[in-house]
């Protein structure tokens, strides 16, 4: 299979060394892009004798993406199918070299769905080794710390949850689905969705290796496979780069909001033991965030035997200054008074980046369609007040998994399509416990867009959701997509940040290097652009090159040209971490994230 599927791993190292340019005959505007998705290969004759014939094979359902909710509908297929008796084969195709190795989150964990999943958990060993025993919520001011009071019934209250490492209970989730006979294949990068002649989804592609950087096949070129399947479940995550073809090609989008975003990004401390408290959940919103800037933090003290500490920054993406760096916010929140104790003497072991959904209800897409479903991340199903969206995941994965179950055990199947529509899907998730959890705090986030920002928000949470539940007649909008909400540099005062100490905060690069992030060098940058002239023209001329600072991993820089007068982008794409956010707040809309060849991106090794 490893054979067949093209993704043996070459070895890399991580590095800055940025795309190789390419003049055109334009000298003033180098060439950076040089992937196939934008420069077509049936136009480049470079490729014309190149043998593009792939190898397919066929399977019940294939599921793209081994996450929470892709292992979830896997491992619930095969459930079903051993009570009833039936044969169905289930593959699992992952971008990652190991399962949970791209995974990123906070995480406290609400069990519920796992409880419903697997009943036995405790007795089969998941890694959820941390209750939830002290909440603490505050609200900075530059110096001061303000306590707010979490009641039961708030978002917020994490009675019964669990701190973990979200990377290894995806692991975990992993190995249950394996001896259920669920076919697991890390390290297979999906890159394109394959239809049928009737437009109905026929199965995925995995990803070509053995292109050179100039965008031309080499030796080792190897093409990728096809899997065709009855129905393809995409479970790629937050903003996914299948999601997003599917979002277009089907119009998957008319009739719900533009997503909006969030960029988290984490580290991973050892601390003193004096100042470890394992259970202890804090959380904090305000400094050094202006009250029309969304965003908190979170750090989470893990109980597995060493004295380790989760700790975060979330930052909307819908904010208005291109001069905001949220990775040095982060750092910036790091030495505020009522937060520093906690890592004085302490050692940074990992850090890591990664966008999250927030337009939950309002920005529900169409999640069935003809050949496939949505679940996950990727449409979008988290409870953002809460923080939370694993139980939420899971429990799609579930509910689809049931439907196209029944479905395809019907004896009684008709389908118009040669890719089978699971039409009652998209009903069983609004019959579900997991419709009426996103309904009910539908308006706390987009509460944020009023005169009193921040103030709105906790006004409108504490007060309104307290009292009515979601239940409220009114729906709120979020206003629109977060890549329009930047304005010109010329509007806006630049940032002075002040410099890592080494000790609490850090530099971009030395993060990076602690995630473990490679690319294998020699391939087209997948950080692609659609028009190579567009970032300095609009980018750089507008908005005074904010990709330069909304990226959490150094991958996008502004560099002199040879003449010293004009200026260049760079694209550092061994950097990259998966994160996204390039793709969402890029006010050109010009960058498109792309899969990379199989092997590369973040080792973040249970965070």
């Amino acid at each position: 299979m490893a054979a067949l599927l093209g993704s043996a791993l070459k070895a890399g190292r991580f590095a800055r060394a940025g795309v190789r340019l390419f003049c055109t005959n334009n000298a003033a505007t180098p060439k950076i892009t040089t992937h196939w998705s934008v420069l077509p290969r049936d136009k480049d004759s470079r490729w014309s004798d190149v043998d593009m014939e792939r190898v397919s094979d066929e399977v019940d359902v294939c599921i793209v993406g081994a996450g929470p909710a892709g292992l979830s509908a896997a491992i619930r297929l095969k459930q079903l199918a051993q009570q009833q008796d039936k044969e169905l084969r289930v593959l699992v195709l992952e971008k990652a070299t190991e399962v949970g190795l791209h995974t990123l989150s906070g995480a406290c964990l609400e069990p519920h769905a796992l409880d419903e999943l697997i009943p036995d958990w405790k007795d089969r060993g998941a890694p959820l080794h941390t209750p939830v025993t002290e909440d603490k919520f505050m609200f900075l001011t530059e110096k001061r710390a303000i306590p707010v009071p979490i009641l039961p019934g708030l978002p917020m209250h994490n009675s019964g949850n669990y701190v973990v490492r979200l990377g290894n209970f995806v692991r975990w989730l992993g190995e249950q689905a394996e001896e259920l006979e669920v076919e697991v294949y890390p390290g297979c990068p999906v890159t394109e969705v394959l239809y049928h002649e009737d437009g109905s989804v026929k199965g995925v592609a995995t990803s070509d290796v053995g292109i050179g950087k100039d965008g031309a096949p080499k030796d080792s070129f190897e093409r990728g496979m096809e899997f065709h399947s009855k129905v393809v479940i995409f479970a790629e995550g937050c903003h996914g780069h299948l999601a997003k073809q599917l979002y277009k090609n089907l119009d998957l989008r008319k009739n719900c909001e533009p997503q909006t975003y969030a960029i988290g990004l984490k580290e991973l401390w050892e601390v003193d033991p004096a100042q470890h408290k394992p259970g202890k959940v804090e959380h904090t919103v305000g400094w050094p965030l202006d009250r029309m800037t969304y965003g908190g933090s979170f750090i989470y003290h893990l109980g597995e035997g060493e004295p380790l500490v989760a700790v975060g920054y979330v930052l909307g993406l819908d904010y208005s200054n291109p001069y905001i760096s949220p990775f040095k916010e982060f750092q910036r929140w790091k030495h505020h008074p009522a937060v520093k104790p906690t890592f004085e003497g302490g050692k940074r072991i990992a850090y890591g980046a990664r966008a999250l959904n927030e337009g939950g209800f309002q920005s529900i897409p169409q999640l069935a369609f003809p050949g496939g479903c949505l679940i996950g991340c990727s449409p979008g199903f988290m409870n953002v007040p809460k923080i939370k969206g694993t139980h939420n995941a899971m429990k799609s994965g579930m509910i689809c998994a049931e439907a196209i179950f029944d479905k395809l055990t019907d004896e009684n199947l008709q389908s118009e399509t040669q890719g089978v529509f699971v039409d009652d899907y998209e009903q069983r998730m609004k019959d579900s416990w997991v419709w009426k959890e996103i309904k009910s705090v539908r308006n706390v986030r987009p509460s944020f867009h009023s005169p009193l920002g921040l103030y709105g928000t906790l006004l409108y949470t504490g007060v309104f959701y307290y009292l009515f539940r979601g239940k409220e007649p009114w729906t709120f909008s979020h206003g629109g997509a977060d890549y329009k909400r930047l304005k010109p540099a010329s509007e806006c005062t630049p940032i002075e940040y002040p410099k890592p100490d080494n000790k609490i905060s850090f530099d971009l690069l030395s993060s990076v290097a602690l995630s473990g992030t490679n690319h294998e060098g020699d391939q087209p940058a997948h950080l692609t652009l659609m028009n190579d002239e567009v970032p300095v023209n609009q980018n750089l001329g507008i908005y005074d090159g904010p990709e330069q600072r909304f990226c959490p991993a150094g991958v996008y820089e502004y560099v002199p040209m040879e003449d010293g007068k004009t200026m260049r982008l760079q694209i550092n794409a061994q950097n990259c971490v998966h994160c996204k956010t390039c793709d969402i707040k890029d006010p050109s809309q010009n960058i498109n994230w792309v899969t990379p060849e199989a092997g590369g991106g973040p080792a973040y090794n249970g965070m």
